[in-house]
């Protein structure tokens, strides 16, 4: 209940919430920060009288003594054109904002590509305005993880780093997904199975390259960048080289549907004439023509452990195991 006194005379004190809940202040403190040394009762009561009194603590205020700002960066290493276009970057700002959400801790979106943009970046990290820093595709030996560490900001990145490296990740099975899937191809009778890859400066892109040739080896194989253009100059690339091919993994959703519309324009029927998958299992499975046959990824679970591992690193209490690589599954739908 808010009264009018409340909205006279200024936004309620940490002290009119411990009258109206009947416990200290700094009981009310530390339910406000967290604490678990607070009975349940006491919580309770707290909470009732924050949400009556409509109090909003003071963060500036919270930050001097906790010398936290309960904020944390989701860093995008891509141009805001492909962070709109590819549904990938979508569900993982979903999956890792509602767990942040949960635990009260507010995401600051950041997308970098250009030289000024990383400058401005780097400043803004390491200047104490976030507790620590997510980082998702990264390319190549990129130095910033190692230059945040140096400067005390905590870092988990998506994908392991293509380089020895000891910093904090979590990815998917890349290798084993492309691996089941080219393998599933095989297993239907494709011998002509082509592959369209990632780029290779990040280590989804070398992965799936390498599911693909655990099964086929030496095979026919167009590059491309996960971006569905990408994927159709793949596929026009492959049919003027290898026309007899029967099949085509693409390292994307996006590629596959590229690669779908060059198909169909060449009168190849799918999967009559060439299966397709794709990987990812994105919500462009559902709307390409046919369905897409592809490799899921645990999106969700990805974000929830990305936070896990930063949050224990920013706590001091890293745990023992701080690369995590979670498993994929193949979706068959109409493609293949």
């Amino acid at each position: 209940m808010t009264t009018e006194r409340n909205r006279t005379t200024g936004r309620p004190t940490l002290e009119e919430v411990a009258a109206r809940a009947g416990v200290g202040r700094g009981t009310v403190s530390r339910v406000v920060n967290g604490s678990a040394q607070v009975s349940p009762r006491a919580r309770q009561a707290v909470e009732e009288a924050i949400q009556e009194l409509g109090y909003v603590p003071n963060r500036a205020a919270r930050t001097l003594v906790t010398q936290r700002t309960d904020s944390i960066a989701l860093v995008i290493f891509e141009s805001g054109e492909r962070f709109f276009a590819e549904p990938f970057f979508g569900r993982i700002v979903q999956a890792t904002s509602s767990v942040l959400v949960a635990r009260n801790l507010q995401m600051v979106l950041m997308i970098a590509q250009a030289p000024e943009e990383r400058r401005r970046l780097e400043g803004y990290l390491t200047r104490q305005h976030v507790d620590g820093a997510l980082l998702l595709s990264l390319h190549g030996d990129d130095p910033l993880p190692a230059v945040l560490e140096e400067r005390g900001v905590a870092t988990v990145r998506a994908g392991r780093p293509t380089y020895a490296d000891r910093g904090s990740y979590v990815d998917a099975d890349n290798r084993g997904g492309a691996r089941e899937a080219v393998s599933y191809l095989w297993s239907r009778g494709r011998r002509r199975i082509a592959a369209i890859t990632g780029p290779l400066d990040m280590a989804a892109g070398i992965g799936r390259l390498e599911g693909y040739r655990d099964v086929v080896g030496d095979g026919p194989v167009a590059f491309g960048d996960f971006s569905e253009e990408s994927g159709a100059a793949a596929m026009y690339r492959l049919l003027e080289q290898y026309p007899d091919l029967d099949a085509v993994f693409a390292a994307s959703d996006m590629m596959a549907a590229g690669a779908l519309r060059v198909l169909r324009q060449h009168g190849r029927r799918v999967p009559d004439d060439v299966a397709v998958i794709g990987f990812d299992d994105s919500v462009i499975t559902r709307h390409t023509e046919p369905s897409l046959t592809s490799v899921d990824q645990p999106i969700a679970e990805m974000g929830r452990e990305m936070v896990r591992l930063l949050l224990a690193k920013i706590d001091g209490d890293e745990p023992a195991e701080t690369q995590v690589v979670l498993p994929t599954r193949l979706v068959i739908r109409g493609s293949a």
